[in-house]
């Protein structure tokens, strides 16, 4: 990895968090670190709509105005910079989800992982804004998983109430894990709570029950897409076990402060996955680069 190496001005911010980091020797040694555990990311463009239209549970109402406020985009909302960006970012995951260009299958690819090295580079972020991207698309819907057992935020970034979730279905063999789904009043967007917190959360996701839940969620519906978002790799475990479980991981590196060593590290512990991506979060754009958003009227973000 370069950090001298200055971005690209074209290209998605998958594209030029990997023209600043040599990420693929990175991933040369990614079986050499310390703790080698597995993770991914997944994502899977299909053909069915889920809509569960005789699910009589109440639909429960996003604070959009907030999500707004705090400068999230959303599936209705105005052009802008940062939409066309996670457009971007999400046509390509939505690509490999499907199978590729070469219509190679990757096992699990409909499950993403969002997840970063360490706190405060914008995991959380990036994966709301990814879900709620998703959730605008006409073929696909998208489930939301709090995976940040510790200090989940989803609900509360979301605007809304908390039910039992992920963890519960995971520690109660007779929960059944689709009573756990939240529906939005956003057409497409799912979302499934962190759920409540144990001192074993990494070993109740490395037991074999995960597996089932996990495809309870995927397999009765081939057009649903799940984003995990996960603790901080390099701050928590739950994110290494999870990434045996999904088929394609966005790794968040915060420009001018994510580190080589980080990198390396994180890259490491979510060995298990051979499909890792580096988004770039927090870059500022040359004047010279695109600026998306413009076109419609909107200033670049």
């Amino acid at each position: 990895m370069n950090q001298n190496r200055p971005a690209k001005p074209t290209g998605s911010l998958l594209e030029r968090a990997a023209e600043i980091y040599d990420f693929a020797d990175a991933l040369r040694s990614k079986a050499t670190p310390v703790v080698p555990t597995p993770s991914a990311v997944a994502a899977k463009a299909v053909d069915s709509v889920f809509r569960p239209t005789a699910d009589e549970r109440p639909v429960q109402s996003v604070d959009q105005s907030a999500l707004r406020q705090a400068g999230f985009v959303l599936p209705d909302g105005p052009i802008s910079g940062l939409s066309e960006e996670f457009r971007i970012i999400k046509r390509q995951l939505l690509l490999t989800a499907a199978g590729g260009r070469q219509g190679e299958k990757i096992l699990h690819a409909e499950r993403i992982l969002i997840c970063s090295a360490h706190p405060g580079e914008g995991k959380t972020f990036c994966a709301v804004n990814l879900a709620l991207s998703i959730a605008a698309e006409k073929d696909v819907e998208v489930l939301l998983v709090d995976a940040d057992f510790a200090k989940p935020s989803i609900l509360s970034t979301l605007g809304i109430a908390g039910s039992p979730g992920l963890m519960d279905a995971l520690a109660d063999p007779a929960m059944d894990v689709a009573d756990c789904v939240i529906r939005t009043d956003l057409p497409g967007l799912f979302v499934l709570p962190a759920g409540r917190q144990t001192n074993a959360d990494t070993e109740y996701l490395a037991s074999s029950r995960t597996g089932a839940v996990l495809n309870a969620l995927t397999a009765p519906y081939p057009n649903r897409i799940l984003i995990f978002d996960s603790p901080p790799i390099l701050a928590a475990s739950p994110a290494a076990a999870l990434a045996g479980h999904v088929g394609q991981t966005v790794l968040v590196v915060r420009a001018d402060e994510t580190t080589e060593t980080a990198l390396r590290d994180a890259v490491g512990l979510l060995a298990a996955c051979d499909n890792i991506q580096l988004l770039l979060n927090g870059v500022k754009f040359s004047p010279g680069g695109r600026r998306f958003g413009s076109y419609y009227g909107q200033g670049g973000a």
